[in-house]
Parts: structure tokens; C-alpha cells; sequence
């Protein structure tokens, strides 16, 4: 079953700790809301399963429809309803940014820039030295634990969130937690800078090809679990906002990057809610690009939005996204 309580915990970033625990380290951050009701984040640095290494990606200059969903929640703690009509994660269907861009880091190692504990605190410890940064912590709730101090930083009662990390696609062990629109990460505004960084964390046991209902890992037709990163078509553009008055001629543009070509029947084109138009069956030459009509189903909507590309399996091949700004300009194309 999926998370019990998922959501996200919008709080400014008071302080932090390494927790060097040699069975499930985290690295830990403290945080109050406007009311003043503490939390703890309890992030992931290290995997219980082989290979333990996590992933990471950190985009410095982070631009993302979702940031603009964000924008009506207040501070403290938003449990998220299931599904994509809210600003919820999702690693595989939200196009948050291209798998191929992982990297592992070690957990905490003598020396500084060496470690995810190292990574992290770059980006926390500026949150915590910005009194106008807040930090959007996804992933699951527990507490408030009445009488309970916390562990850590000991105010009470213990309240927190973890699970802040990809949350589908896992092994055999950790299967019950699988779901969709539910995974964890870390977003930081600094208003000041009008600028947002994103912290995305992946265990390498976890599948980067899951079951749209459950989140269960999915095996390719030679019962391998698909590489993130392996995209022989790709999204290259898309007309979001054409000139002239609705139904607008909203196009996406594809490129077969691959050195053969690739047979599209049975393709698709699918925005965030799930809805598809097809892609012009037949084969896509090497090196070749193909301007895709839109005429109902995928729709690209003027305020930011997702666009994935599937083969006829239902596969995810690539994905992209605009924000609201990229798309504001009528006529012109939104590349990628």
C-alpha cells in the first residue's frame, strides 16, 4: 500500500545535524512554522540494501510547473490528496528532471565536498542563514507524539517527516511503501533571489519503470529493469501558446537521436492528467525530427505543464516540462 500520510511540510529551516548511525544515517534538519510548531526532517543518506550509495540530482536554478501549484499553501504541514491534480511528486510521471543526471555519493566522509551529508548542507545551511527561505520538505508525516521529546534536537512533542526520497519502484523488502504521486524530495525558495533549488534523492534497488496504479517495479520483456537515461527519441520543443484565437494548433516536436530508426506505431504524446494523442505511426529516421499535431486528448496548458512521450508498450520514453513563463510568449516555441 502506499504512504499512510503523505505530503508536504512548507517551514523555515532552523538547524541541522549529521547523524552518523552506522545501520540507517540520515541527515537531520530542524524546522518551525509560523505558528511555531517544530519539526524534524529525517533524510535518507544511506541505503539498507546493496548497493547502498544514494542518487541524487540538485538543480541549483530549479524552474518547474509545480512551483506555481505550491503557491496557494501556506506554512506548516499539507497532507496531499493521491493523484496528479495537485503539487504532488512524482519522479517517473512528473518530468521533475532527466534520470540520466543522477549521480551517488558515499554518506559522510572525513573531508569537506565529499559526501551527500556535504551536498545537502550547501543547500540547508544557506536556508537556515536566509530568515526569508522556507524549505518544502515531501514525504511522509509522523507525530505529534504527545510527551515525546524529540531525539535530535529535543523540543516536544516529536514531529517530523521522512520518507524524503523516491517512494515507487521498490525491491521486494520495501514494496508496501510503492505508489504513485507520492514520492519525497526537497525544494528550497529564496524569494530574495526569486530562486528555487531542487534536492531529488533515488536508492539504486529502486525502478525507474513502474505500474501507473501501484508503483510496483516493472520488468522490461527480457525481464531487466530499465536504465534511467536511455532515450533514443526525445522531446526537443513544443508550440505551448500558437497565435490566433482557440482551438489553438499546439504542436511537440520530437528527435530520433538514436544512430537507426525508431517504428512510432502505436505512440503517444500524454500530459500530467494522463490524457494521450497519438503520435503519426510508421518509422522516424536516424537523425530525423517530427512535428506532432495535437487534436484532442494531450492537452498543453498556458500555465505550465508535463509532456511524456510513450512507445506502444505504454513505456515512458522521455519527458519534459514548461513553467508558465516559458510558455507566455504567443507564438514562439518552448525548447528543451
Amino acid at each position: 500500500m502506499p504512504l499512510k500520510t503523505y505530503g508536504v511540510l512548507i517551514a523555515r529551516a532552523v538547524d541541522t545535524r549529521r547523524e552518523g548511525a552506522d545501520d540507517t544515517p540520515h541527515y537531520q534538519i530542524h524546522l518551525t512554522d509560523d505558528s511555531g510548531t517544530n519539526y524534524r526532517a529525517a533524510v535518507n543518506v544511506l541505503s539498507q540494501q546493496q548497493p547502498s550509495e544514494l542518487l541524487y540530482f540538485v538543480s541549483e536554478d530549479f524552474r518547474h510547473p509545480i512551483t506555481d501549484r505550491l503557491a496557494g499553501l501556506g506554512s506548516g504541514w499539507h497532507t496531499l490528496p493521491a493523484g496528479p491534480g495537485g503539487p504532488n511528486l512524482d519522479y517517473v510521471r512528473g518530468n521533475l528532471f532527466d534520470p540520466a543526471l543522477l549521480r551517488k555519493l558515499p554518506p559522510d566522509l572525513e573531508g569537506p565536498d565529499n559526501d551527500l551529508a556535504d551536498l545537502l548542507d550547501h543547500s540547508v545551511r544557506r536556508a537556515v542563514a536566509d530568515s526569508e527561505a522556507r524549505v518544502y520538505l515531501f514525504g511522509e508525516r509522523w507525530g505529534p507524539e504527545a510527551r515525546v521529546k524529540d531525539k535530535v534536537f529535543g523540543f516536544q512533542p516529536g514531529n517530523g517527516v521522512h520518507d524524503i526520497h523516491m517512494n515507487q519502484g521498490n525491491s521486494r523488502r520495501f514494496r508496501d511503501d510503492d505508489g504513485v504521486w507520492q514520492d519525497g524530495g526537497m525544494l528550497i525558495h529564496f524569494p530574495a533571489r526569486s530562486r528555487w533549488v531542487g534536492i531529488f534523492l533515488a536508492f539504486q534497488s529502486q525502478s525507474w519503470k513502474t505500474d501507473d496504479v501501484t508503483g510496483h517495479a516493472v520488468e522490461d520483456v527480457d525481464g531487466s529493469r530499465p536504465v534511467p537515461g536511455s532515450r533514443p527519441v526525445r522531446i526537443v520543443a513544443a508550440l505551448v501558446n500558437p497565435r490566433g484565437p482557440a482551438p489553438e494548433a499546439e504542436t511537440v516536436t520530437l528527435l530520433n537521436a538514436s544512430p537507426d530508426a525508431v517504428d512510432l506505431t502505436g505512440w503517444h504524446l500524454q500530459d500530467r492528467l494522463g490524457q494521450r494523442s497519438a503520435v503519426p505511426p510508421g518509422p522516424l529516421a536516424a537523425g530525423a525530427c517530427l512535428t506532432v499535431r495535437l487534436s484532442g486528448g494531450a492537452q498543453l496548458g498556458n500555465h505550465g505543464g508535463e509532456i511524456s512521450l510513450l512507445d506502444a508498450r505504454r513505456s515512458k520514453v522521455d519527458g519534459v516540462s514548461y513553467t508558465a513563463e516559458q510558455a507566455g510568449r504567443e507564438g514562439w516555441s518552448v525548447v528543451f
